[in-house]
Order: structure tokens, then C-alpha cells, then sequence
């Protein structure tokens, strides 16, 4: 552990002094000498005048100096008290009134204050993780009750249309409110750092592949086709599974806001630095305005209100990606289509 203190004493003000007094005495001399050059040879007072620039000269490199030692000496204080205050290392035993002392407090208190606010905000974070395990766990069961449930009444043929239509509805809600709880949880992990990607090398087309598999009902029903395109031996570094259900996200969207009998084109280029998944659609489109909000949380767009979601798609993938050294970019027209651009490291 380091203690620092500061000495009562300003040095640049004595340094200045100190060198000021010095010119002046300097100058004072010369300038007597000059007054009292009657009595001297010509030649002589040419002399004195170069010995006069030559010693003031001397003087200003003397000074340029001293100042550069004391600077580097107060930035090397600087320096070791702001590392040893990111240690919390730094005792403040005393505090007197030069301008380093009071930095120093002042550091000192700003650190503590810092710490504290993160320990806050990681006990708060920490709550909201086992509030939303418990959450998921209580309701994990009665959901699927729920679920199931009213699947076994719908495959009754004794039961009116409209009771149908209210199990109907209440199974589709019951499978959005177990989805909504599955993405908080998923959400929650990533945040705290318990689910991580597991990096390899893998075939960014075998996982494009497999994102489409899991979406091809939902493309189908809505007779929606989906293309891809690239060389199927491009290679980069990332998580296969989570990558996947970032994919899976966005083709989700795609799928969602494109008309019956629209078309999503995908595909899979390489760069030297990062391999590239384009995901485009045809579909509603994003206003430029709203670009920079889609990636938070349950945010839905002006123009997505018609539509089914809770506005968390997005912001997942967005985590996923990031967590793996890649990134996102996307790009959108209203009323002709958007294009998602994941960047993963080669």
C-alpha cells in the first residue's frame, strides 16, 4: 500500500523566483556597467555585451530544464496516484494546500464514490438475475400446464367454435408469455456474464443453413422464399449455436414483416479481417430515424405495432454477436426492405 503527501511548499513558485531573481541581478549589472561606460574601452563593453547574452541565454536553457524536470516529476505523481487510486490503493494520511494534495483527495473521493455506485448497480444487477431465474422457475410449470392443456380440449370435436377460438387464444398467448420469459432469462445470462460463447472455427454456411431450417415452416406458410448465396468453405471464428439463434432472430423478423410470397436473400462474403452474413428483405422497412434504437431493449418500431413481438429479438442478437468480437450493421428503405449485416473476426 502507497502513501502519498504532498509538500507544503509550491517548487514552481521557487523555481520562478529563484531564476527571475537571477535575471534580474544579471540585467541589474550589466545595466550599471553600461552607465558607467565612459571610463571603459569599446572593445571591452562589446565583450561584456556577448558574456550578458551568452549567461542570459545559459539562463533560459536552465530554466527550460528545470521546468521540464519538475513537470515530469509531477506527471509521474500524477501518473502512480491515478494507478494506485484504480488499486485503491492510495491513503490520504494528510491534506495540506498545495494544487497535487487537493487533486489527490479529490481522486481519492472520486474513487471511493466510483466503487460504491459499482458495487450498487452489480448488487442490483445481481437481484434482477435471481428475480428473473425465480420468475422463470415458478412459472416454468404452470405454463406448460396451461399449454398442454388447451391443446387437449382443441383435439376434443364435442367443443363449440367459440370456445375454440378462446383456447385458441389463450394457447397462443400462453406460448408468446413462455417465449417472452425464455428471452428475458436468455437476456439475463449475457448480461451477467454466466453464458459466454464458446469460439471456433466453423462454416458460416453450415450455421446459415441450419437458422434457415428452423424458420422454413414459418417462410412456407407464408410462401416467402428464402435464397442464399456464398461459398460454402468460408470460415470464421464464433460460436456456432449462438450465432445461429442471432440468425434465427433476424430471419424471424425477416419473415414477420414480408408480405405473403416476399423474398429474403442471404448472403456469405469474406474480407481479410471479418466474414459477412447479409440478411435482406423486401419487407415494411425501418424508418432511417429509428436505425439506432432497434437494437435496444423492447423497443418496436412506429410502424410494427400491427405485428406480434416484444421487442427483444434484436437486442439478443445484438448481444451475441458483440460477445464473439463481431458486430452489426443494418440498412432500410421504407416500403422496400431492410438488410441486417453481421460481421464476425476471420
Amino acid at each position: 500500500m502507497l502513501v502519498i503527501k504532498m509538500k507544503d511548499s509550491n517548487i514552481f513558485s521557487k523555481v520562478y523566483m529563484i531564476f527571475f531573481s537571477i535575471f534580474i541581478l544579471l540585467s541589474t549589472i550589466f545595466i550599471l556597467f553600461i552607465l558607467d561606460s565612459n571610463n571603459i574601452r569599446p572593445g571591452f563593453i562589446k565583450k561584456i555585451s556577448i558574456l550578458y547574452t551568452a549567461l542570459i541565454f545559459i539562463l533560459g536553457i536552465l530554466f527550460v530544464f528545470k521546468l521540464k524536470i519538475l513537470l515530469s516529476n509531477v506527471l509521474y505523481k500524477l501518473n502512480e496516484m491515478i494507478d494506485k487510486s484504480i488499486n485503491d490503493e492510495i491513503v490520504v494520511t494528510s491534506y495540506d494546500e498545495t494544487i497535487l494534495s487537493s487533486l489527490e483527495h479529490k481522486l481519492h473521493k472520486y474513487t471511493k464514490i466510483s466503487k460504491s455506485n459499482k458495487e450498487a448497480i452489480e448488487e442490483e444487477r445481481n437481484k434482477i438475475h435471481e428475480l428473473v431465474a425465480d420468475i422463470s422457475h415458478q412459472t416454468k410449470t404452470p405454463i406448460a400446464n396451461i399449454v398442454l392443456y388447451s391443446q387437449l380440449i382443441l383435439e376434443n370435436d364435442d367443443i363449440d367454435e367459440y370456445s375454440k377460438d378462446i383456447l385458441t387464444d389463450i394457447n397462443t398467448q400462453s406460448e408468446r408469455l413462455d417465449f417472452l420469459i425464455q428471452s428475458l432469462i436468455k437476456m439475463s445470462r449475457l448480461e451477467n456474464g454466466i453464458i459466454s460463447p464458446s469460439k471456433g472455427k466453423y462454416k458460416m454456411f453450415n450455421t446459415v443453413s441450419q437458422a434457415i431450417q428452423e424458420v422454413y415452416i414459418n417462410a412456407e406458410n407464408k410462401n416467402i422464399n428464402i435464397n442464399i448465396e456464398g461459398q460454402e468453405y468460408i470460415e470464421a471464428i464464433f460460436d456456432s449455436k449462438w450465432t445461429k439463434e442471432a440468425i434465427v432472430n433476424i430471419l424471424e423478423n425477416a419473415i414477420k414483416y414480408t408480405s405473403q410470397y416476399g423474398d429474403i436473400n442471404i448472403n456469405i462474403s469474406s474480407y481479410e479481417l471479418f466474414k459477412r452474413i447479409d440478411i435482406s428483405d423486401n419487407g415494411i422497412g425501418i424508418e432511417e430515424s429509428e436505425l439506432n434504437n432497434i437494437f435496444k431493449r423492447f423497443y418496436r418500431c412506429k410502424n410494427a405495432n400491427e405485428y406480434e413481438g416484444v421487442g427483444i429479438g434484436l437486442y439478443l442478437t445484438r448481444e451475441i454477436i458483440s460477445a464473439q468480437g463481431g458486430f452489426i450493421k443494418v440498412s432500410s428503405k421504407i416500403g422496400e426492405g431492410t438488410t441486417f449485416s453481421i460481421f464476425l473476426p476471420s
